[in-house]
């Protein structure tokens, strides 16, 4: 699983909603959109783990497998549909119940 999450600004993901809001319009990329849409808690919890672990392998996709359903149906719908060719796989692995997403974690992704 390779989610394509973005490196951005922390100051732009930290800030209220409206602000953050303001800052999806001029986002490049669909992930980089849907980041800035998400509740400030989610944006944080990206901060703090992610952008503030660099180096950490696979932190993005430990990140997001741990995210609850909405936050990982929202992903599938705004970024991993929006392309003609979606992958199948990791919208299948983001829609597995907590149990198989955690095997995945600690067996496949050494987290």
């Amino acid at each position: 699983m390779a989610l394509r999450l973005p490196s951005m600004d922390k100051a732009a993901l930290l800030a209220p909603g409206a602000v953050a809001r303001v800052a999806a319009r001029g986002a490049r990329r669909p992930e980089e959109r849907w980041l800035l849409h998400q509740a400030r808690p989610v944006r944080a919890s990206y901060v703090a783990q992610v952008l503030e672990s660099p180096g950490e392998p696979n932190v993005e996709d430990v990140w997001m497998l741990r995210q609850p359903k909405p936050v990982r149906e929202s992903y599938i719908r705004e970024v991993l549909a929006a392309p003609d060719e979606p992958n199948a796989e990791d919208v299948w692995m983001l829609r597995q119940p907590k149990p198989v997403r955690e095997s995945y974690i600690r067996e496949v992704l050494g987290g």
